[in-house]
């Protein structure tokens, strides 16, 4: 496991690991730790607090505390209820946990139609109740994950007025609202807004996260944003493990060897979970859905066909074999 310092000038900028549902679970924290490493904290995906019970097994699993040892976890929140906010915060602080996470930015049409995730956006009369009703239960800190607003970026500074209200230990913030998803270009004029608003505090509170998937991308943000200390990547790293070291080193860092003993780790992890031949495979096919980015040429690119393809896991295992060798 390697680890690196980003150093801008007098600063020292903290890399964050994106929650993505179904992919960056425990196994996958702990994969990713131990061949690439350079994370400072893993978020989890959202944990989504059920009626009589703060955690499915499955979420269960990917906070016990056995299986988060030796790298620094956030567990995330989804929902818009205090009442099971304060049920799943309390069980996780039993568990050791003191900081947890609000999924604000989910733009998932399930999670929407529900008020949940960026659905929250939607009335911010109603998040603000929600907030302080949380906080003033005061079982742990709390940092909050958020968009710009449901339709338009211009709902931002009401959502900001809010947020502002309450000792957020990190206000993470992607600049798109959720219309937006994925698509288009951040807002970094909304970004600017809130970078204003915080002042002084900016450095110890804000986290910019959207659209760095690049040693180019950080650089532009780093060099806009210097106040903001914690940057928080996603997919950007999902498809290049490689990129924390490439920030801090400046070149191209990658190495199938490495690569292959990461993804043999993972697929091990996931067959010793029990989910199953069919299951691991889909769950692989999934996370090379973002990693072919590193795959160009057109030899590899039939490789991936093949991968996508494959229906047991020997034909799968030796088209990887194939693609790192």
């Amino acid at each position: 496991m390697m680890t690196y310092v980003l150093i801008i000038g007098r600063r020292i900028k903290m890399l964050y690991l994106a929650p993505l549902e179904g992919i960056t679970g425990y196994i996958y924290r702990n994969a990713y730790q131990k061949y690439f490493g350079g994370i400072d904290r893993y978020f989890t995906p959202f944990i989504a607090p059920a009626k009589g019970k703060p955690f499915r097994h499955r979420e269960l699993a990917d906070v016990h505390p056995e299986h988060n040892t030796g790298i620094m976890v956030i567990p995330q929140i989804l929902t818009n209820h205090s009442e099971g906010f304060i049920k799943a915060a309390k069980a996780l602080a039993d568990m050791g946990y003191d900081e947890i996470n609000i999924n604000m930015g989910c733009p998932s049409g399930t999670v929407v139609s529900k008020g949940k995730g960026s659905g929250m956006l939607a009335d911010p009369t109603k998040l603000d109740h929600f907030l302080e009703e949380i906080f003033a239960a005061d079982i742990c800190k709390i940092s909050v994950k958020t968009r710009l607003g449901m339709e338009f970026a211009d709902e931002f500074p009401d959502i900001l007025d809010v947020l502002m209200k309450y000792p957020f230990t990190e206000v993470i913030i992607h600049p798109r609202t959720r219309e937006d998803y994925y698509g288009g270009s951040v807002d970094l004029a909304m970004f600017d807004l809130a970078v204003e608003r915080y002042g002084e505090q900016t450095e110890s509170v804000l986290c910019y996260n959207g659209d760095i998937t690049d040693v180019a991308g950080y650089k532009n943000i780093q060099k806009r944003y210097p106040q903001v200390d914690k940057i928080m990547i996603g997919r950007g790293i999902i498809g290049n493990p490689f990129l924390p070291q490439e920030i801090a080193e400046q070149r191209c860092c990658y190495n199938a060897g490495i690569l292959l003993a990461f993804h043999d780790e993972l697929f091990a992890g996931y067959m010793e979970a029990g989910l199953g031949a069919r299951n691991v495979m889909f769950k692989m096919k999934e996370l090379w859905s973002f990693m072919e980015c590193l795959f160009e040429a057109p030899d590899q690119q039939k490789i991936l066909k093949k991968i996508r393809k494959a229906n047991d896991p020997d034909t799968y295992n030796t088209e990887v074999r194939k693609l790192l060798r």
